[in-house]
Parts: structure tokens; sequence; C-alpha cells
């Protein structure tokens, strides 16, 4: 019988836990309490592809992350010893420190809550599944990506920044935005708002694809 596992949904609110990580234990409600998460899995310590991956996260959790009220949380399937033997190895190897926590989920618990378990991929590694967490505690985007391909830290960046921007100024923004670029203007839902727009001076392909600067 095939084993199915429950796989969180944007809009969704957070599925809570508590684990031990590298840096203590940790409940996931309190982690995220006031602001952003950026929950992300990986299949296996001392692995290549984990390791750039979470050296890149590493490298840019103070000039970045923690600049745009983000925390990080890591997860693999591993105990905490191997994590602990793991971060010790890269900061001797590398001199990047991981900083932020990371999951130890040796029973898969957490991998399960969070359906970061896919098992066309693998039944006991999990995929490299990123989950962006507002606030508020509501899951906001989702990004996965097989076992051997690694994760663009750039748009992983990109996406932080653009939900945040969403959520400031409650605008949409195109195919390719980055900061500095014109933002959407939500379409008009009356006839008044439609007349209102004609008028207004925005940047129009369309009167349902209006365009402005912030």
């Amino acid at each position: 019988m095939e084993t199915t596992y429950q796989m969180p949904r944007i809009g969704d609110t957070a599925p809570d836990f508590e684990a031990v990580t590298t840096t203590g234990k940790l409940k996931f409600s309190d982690y995220n309490k006031d602001n952003w998460v950026i929950f992300f899995s990986h299949p296996a310590d001392f692995t290549p592809v984990c390791t750039t991956e979470m050296s890149g996260f590493a490298m840019n959790q103070a000039s970045f992350f923690d600049e745009h009220n983000c925390k990080l949380l890591g997860l693999s399937i591993d105990s905490i010893h191997s994590h602990i033997a793991w971060v010790d190895n890269v900061r001797k190897n590398t001199g990047v420190l991981f900083k932020f926590p990371i999951v130890a989920d040796i029973d898969m618990s957490v991998s399960k809550l969070w359906g970061m378990l896919q098992p066309g991929e693998s039944e006991t590694a999990a995929v490299r599944a990123v989950f962006f967490v507002d606030p508020t505690g509501k899951i906001r985007l989702i990004m996965y990506y097989p076992l051997s391909v690694g994760r663009n830290m750039e748009e992983i960046k990109r996406a932080l920044v653009a939900l945040q921007t969403v959520d400031e100024h409650k605008i949409a923004l195109p195919l390719d935005w980055k900061p500095g670029d014109k933002v959407i203007v939500p379409p008009p839902k009356t006839l008044h708002a439609l007349e209102e727009r004609l008028d207004s001076g925005l940047e129009m392909v369309d009167f349902y694809l209006a365009k402005k600067q912030l």
C-alpha cells in the first residue's frame, strides 16, 4: 500500500511542532511569532549539494534575512549528533557557521507533518522544500526542488522581498519583478473605480493592467 503524506498548502496555517534543534528545543509557533520564517529541508547531512545550500543561507543570514525580519530554520532526517558534527565540519573546512537552528527529525515526524517526504523521490530523505511563513503563521509561498538540484538563493531572497512588498503596499507584482521595478495596481472592481482609474495617471496597458512606481 502506497504511503501518502499530507502536504500543507499556500494559505494554510503553518503546522506547529516542538523539536530538538542545534540551538536547543524549539516550538515553531513561538519561533515564528512576530517575524517571518523560512523553513527549509535538506536530504541529509554531510552531502555536497546540501552543504552549498546551507552555507548560502548562513552567509546571507545577517546581511539579508535578519535585515528583513526573517528567521531561518533548517531540517533533515538526521540525529542531533549528526547535525552538530556536520555544522562543526563545515565550519572547520570553510569557515562558514550555520547559526540558525536545524531540526533533528530522525523519526520523520516533522517531515511528514510538513509534506517534506515525497515517496516518488525518497521514502527516507526529505526533498528540498522551502516554506515562507508570515508573522501571522500563514504559509505564503512554497518551493520544492528534487534531491539532485540545488535551490536558487537569489530567487528565495527576491520572493521574500516580493511578499513583504505586496503586504506593505497592497499591490501585485509582474513577471521577473525585483525591487525598484514598477508594480501592478489591482484591477478595478466597480464602474466607479474604473472611471477613477482612467483619470488616475497610472501607466495603463489597458484598464485591467496598470502599473506604477512605488
